[in-house]
């Protein structure tokens, strides 16, 4: 089972399922353990049968998982709860038994590929059970009762009754479109009552993944998840923060633009120029990404001449079209057509008659074709260019569905995300151009505009992208302890953002909840290297299809070259180190920020000009 997502969703490990199978094919003898005796022939062989059997088995029970968190996040009730809890649970108990299990052959030496799919299977385990059976059922209780808690949160306000109450959608809506500070604040406090429910079964979520996690043989939960990138939880930690010092000079000269206009919209009582910024007017319900309030920072003059939510409902499109343009743009690289059963199968748009998780997400739930995407699609520019993003999952999950179960993955968390937000960054206007929704393209002169645009999605959320999983790492370490977990947050978000909360936030509420990758239980680092690598992928690309100009205007569209190298890479799927992986499409093998310097290097200049003779910094 693999679910991939861009925003919130409920992510049940690949490789967790993987483990789950393999203590099944221990405990029916097909992993002998190596005496110490044995010739290294047997033990070669008794680590392949372990590997075999393993490969061999999961994926009828990963699928059994798959169909039952498709069907509750799909139909939320009491026993769909109960039933993906159930299958959770077996995920869970097996998970830890065959991450121990391959703990058996730990200073071997085997052969490569064998060695690669042990390791696998004792890293990527995203939720460490404790061996105690009773244990591990209270913590999928627990997991599945903070995933329904918020899929179904609503905030009501003072004298509404509950038919007129505000979903997530509703409220992100909101957020959107307003420009009242008082209605925005509103919002913004509302979400938030919704989450101090979950507090207690957080605390308690953290001690018994540490449990399991410390049964595995690491410190913590934290540290399990930062071993899964090829090199040490030390080493990892600190190569996000040379890549965070990478691209610090573009943030904060975005900040300070971006709290000079607001200042000037709102007021410098609301939004002083030598303090961070408010998080509730930056046009998202989180502040990680800022686009939305483009209309109050857009350069004078740099209206690029078109909006494309417009000429989607002009030129007719529906949920359905724009899913099919995303198709036609990989059919355009060479790759062969999405699966009538994807079609089928998938959701497009929220029901009428039930709640379901509305997070865009990318689902393979059989390990082989039956692919399907999950999101309630709204007509508009940012879910254009999501399609985009959830169908590059999908074929990356068909591309690497020859490998080995075990090795049916990204070569990194932050690849599979990167992949189709690479993708999407060729959603230029020659892009646009080609689908014939514009005549021509904009001139030059009108990048700036656009470029501004996209640093409010891209740029933006690299801080936060990086702080929620530091959060985590923190909590899991104990360094935030459960009494101080607002403190711990906020904190965050001041250094590395540079925002601050618009009114008191107490120890009695629970404000990272309210962010579902929290309660979902989503490492949050793949997103950070994602927005690194997607700009990475996108220059090399480029290259490779032959393009000569800036950057921002590429569009790899109608290149079967580059989808030709793309695919080279996406069929490898974990059976590789990811630089082997990052060489075979880019030829570099460190991961670089200067690409998204390259990107932006027009806006860098333009900002350094706005911001002569302000005070920058927080």
């Amino acid at each position: 089972m693999r679910i991939h997502s861009r925003y919130n969703q409920f992510v049940l490990s690949a490789v967790l399922g993987a483990s789950l199978l393999l203590s099944t094919a221990c405990t029916h003898g097909f992993a002998p353990t190596p005496k110490p005796d044995g010739t290294q022939k047997s033990i070669e062989n008794g680590a392949q049968k372990f590997i075999e059997a393993a490969n061999a088995r999961l994926s009828p029970l990963g699928v059994r998982a798959a169909r039952a968190e498709w069907v509750k996040a799909n139909f939320i009730t009491a026993d769909t709860e109960m039933i993906a809890a159930e299958a959770y649970e077996n995920y869970l108990i097996e998970s830890v038994e065959f991450a121990k299990q391959a703990s058996q052959f730990d200073g071997l030496e085997l052969a490569a590929s064998t060695r690669r799919q042990l390791e696998i299977l004792k890293r990527a385990i995203t939720m460490p059970a404790p061996a105690d059976r009773a244990l591990t059922q209270e913590l999928t209780q627990i997991a599945t009762r903070m995933d329904s808690n918020y899929g179904k949160a609503q905030y009501c306000p003072e004298g509404v009754d509950g038919d007129d109450c505000l979903d997530i959608i509703e409220i992100r809506a909101i957020h959107t479109e307003s420009r009242d500070p008082d209605a925005l604040l509103d919002v913004w406090v509302g979400w938030r009552t919704t989450s101090p429910a979950i507090r207690d079964d957080y605390r308690r979520f953290v001690e018994l993944t540490n449990q399991g996690a410390v049964e595995l043989g690491y410190p913590d939960t934290g540290a399990l998840w930062r071993s899964n990138y090829d090199m040490s939880p030390d080493a990892f930690a600190t190569e996000v923060d040379r890549l965070w010092a990478q691209v610090l000079p573009l943030y904060q000269s975005l900040h300070c633009y971006v709290r000079a206009k607001l200042s000037e919209f709102y007021g410098e009582d609301r939004v002083p120029l030598d303090a961070p910024i408010p998080a509730h007017l930056l046009g998202n319900m989180w502040a990680q990404q800022w686009s939305n309030i483009y209309d109050l920072v857009a350069p004078e003059g740099a209206d690029p001449g078109y909006d494309l939510t417009v000429l989607l409902e002009e030129a007719g499109y529906g949920p359905l079209k724009l899913v099919e343009s995303g198709e036609n743009f990989f059919s355009s690289l060479g790759f062969d057509p999405l699966p009538e059963s994807f079609w089928e199968r998938s959701l497009f748009t929220k029901p009428r008659d039930r709640e379901v998780v509305c997070h865009a997400s990318a689902w393979d739930v059989d390990d082989g074709d039956d692919l399907r995407i999950k999101m309630c699609i709204e007509v508009n520019a940012e879910d254009f260019r999501t399609i985009h993003h959830e169908l590059g999952h999908n074929y990356y999950q068909r591309a690497y569905k020859e490998q080995p179960y075990i090795f049916r993955g990204s070569a990194n968390d932050g690849f599979h995300e990167a992949i189709g937000d690479a993708i999407a960054l060729s959603v230029t206007p020659a892009y646009l151009v080609e689908l014939g929704l514009l005549d021509r393209e904009p001139p030059p002169s009108k990048d700036i505009g656009l470029l501004l645009r996209d640093a409010l999605d891209k740029v933006a959320f690299l801080p936060f992208g990086l702080l929620v999983d530091r959060w985590r790492w923190g909590v899991f370490a104990g360094e935030i302890s459960s009494d101080e977990y607002n403190a711990g947050w906020w904190a965050l978000r001041e250094k590395y953002q540079g925002i601050r909360p618009p009114n008191e936030r107490t120890e009695d509420l629970f404000d990272p909840g309210a962010k579902y990758h929290i309660p979902g239980n989503t490492p949050y680092s793949r997103y950070f290297l994602a927005h690194i690598l997607q700009f990475q992928f996108h220059r090399a690309m480029c290259k490779i299809a032959g393009y000569q100009g800036p950057l921002n205007r590429c569009t790899i569209y109608g290149s079967e070259e580059a989808g030709r190298r793309l695919n080279e890479m996406l069929e490898m799927g974990m059976s590789r180190p990811w630089p082997d992986a990052l060489e075979a499409l880019t030829g570099e093998r460190e991961l670089d920020a200067t690409a998204i310097r390259d990107y932006f290097a027009p806006l860098q200049v333009w900002l350094n000009e706005q911001n002569a003779g302000r005070t920058c910094g927080w």
